[in-house]
């Protein structure tokens, strides 16, 4: 249990989309997989939040983010129409929290009100993911 409770928190930190089936699949009971999945997300948002400009300025070279404005990409689409909730809302299964937190960093808004979005924006996700997750269970059975 305590594997698959930290199979979760770990996929969850990095990709969120295998986290609670990895974490059902490695004997955690579901709702410990989205509830560990949930925090280590949420978590990842932390962490470059935490880390200040040094860790948000080597992301940002790693991951080569441009903040010039495109109109052809997902993503300045969803920012100009729905702002930072609707990023947090298509992160989980788009860029994830870290590249989030440092782009929205980037752009101006507050801390506070970045980790706030990115905790409450996976929910939708969590609860969808386990949902599917219980029923790829119950149909494997």
């Amino acid at each position: 249990m305590i594997l698959g409770i930290l199979t979760s928190f770990g996929l969850g930190f990095f990709y969120f989309i295998g986290a609670i089936p990895g974490g059902v699949a490695a004997h955690a009971p579901l709702w410990a997989a989205a509830v560990a999945a949930w925090f280590g997300y949420s978590l990842g948002g932390t962490v470059i939040l935490a880390g200040g400009v040094p860790l948000r300025s080597w992301i940002t070279s790693k991951l080569k983010i441009d903040f010039h404005p495109d109109p052809t990409k997902l993503f300045w689409r969803v920012w100009d129409r729905f702002g930072l909730w609707g990023l947090c809302l298509v992160a989980p299964v788009t860029i994830g929290p870290q590249a989030t937190a440092v782009i929205a960093l980037a752009l101006g808004e507050s801390p506070r009100r970045i980790q706030i979005a990115i905790s409450l924006g996976i929910i939708p996700w969590v609860i969808l993911s386990a949902f599917l997750t219980s029923a790829g269970m119950h149909a494997l059975k």
